[in-house]
């Protein structure tokens, strides 16, 4: 348990709030607008170079998001080909612009374990129509929860989003974990509204690729992918 006050995060490392959030039952599907000129498309056992390459433009490249880059290729192929994980892409002129994945493999639940749009479907209401498409697959489902959690790192609007969407917040954490772009999980451009501490312990020599220009920076990146 932390104690009152603050504490330090060491250099090299991320900190983030992890909100949790359920629902217990399907909720009434949002307005949002018809999509048929963004496809809904399932991915079943994508490729990994596909896979990563679109979680790096949804929310590697701007939120930061990193537990899938990090990953190697028996383990992340083994969750993206297991039966129980649906993968789908949401299309535009051809292109995947955006990437849904729903979690069976928990008995009795869901897990809404990646949501997000790349700039190219940002601000035409895509977020709400995938949203009402995930939440008819997931109940459609023999479930009882519904569940997803988000973090500080992540889009500024991504907490609001799923409550308007009909999630409950149940719990919360404190993550810490390496910078991924410190790791090379990320480019050392990624993420441009978290700060950059290098670890003092780093040789000059040894620091990784684009380390040498990198500053603290207070940029704070505004899209909206709902």
């Amino acid at each position: 348990m932390l104690s009152n006050g603050f504490h330090d995060v060491p250099p090299g490392k991320v900190a983030a709030v992890v909100t949790h959030l359920e629902m217990r039952a399907r909720p009434d599907a949002r307005p949002a607008p018809e999509a048929a000129a963004w496809p809904i498309r399932r991915v079943e056992a994508p490729s990994l170079d596909w896979y990563r390459d679109l979680f790096l433009r949804v929310g590697g490249q701007d939120w930061l998001w990193f537990s899938r880059m990090g990953m190697g290729d028996a383990t992340l192929s083994s969750i993206l080909s297991d039966p129980n994980v649906h993968v789908y892409a949401v299309e535009k002129d051809g292109q995947a612009e955006g990437l849904l994945e729903l979690d069976f493999r928990e008995p009795g639940d869901c897990e809404l374990a990646y949501f997000g749009l790349t700039p190219a479907l940002v601000g035409q209401g895509v977020g709400r129509a995938l949203m009402n498409f995930a939440t008819d697959a997931a109940w459609s489902a023999p479930i009882r929860r519904f569940h997803v959690h988000t973090c500080t790192l992540d889009s500024p609007q991504a907490l609001g989003f799923y409550i308007r969407s009909g999630f409950t917040p149940y719990r919360q954490q404190i993550e810490i974990a390496e910078d991924p772009r410190l790791t090379g999980d990320l480019p050392m451009e990624a993420g441009p509204h978290v700060p950059l501490f290098l670890p003092s312990a780093v040789p000059p020599g040894s620091k990784p690729r684009g380390a040498e220009t990198a500053q603290i920076d207070l940029r704070y990146s505004s899209r909206a992918f709902f």
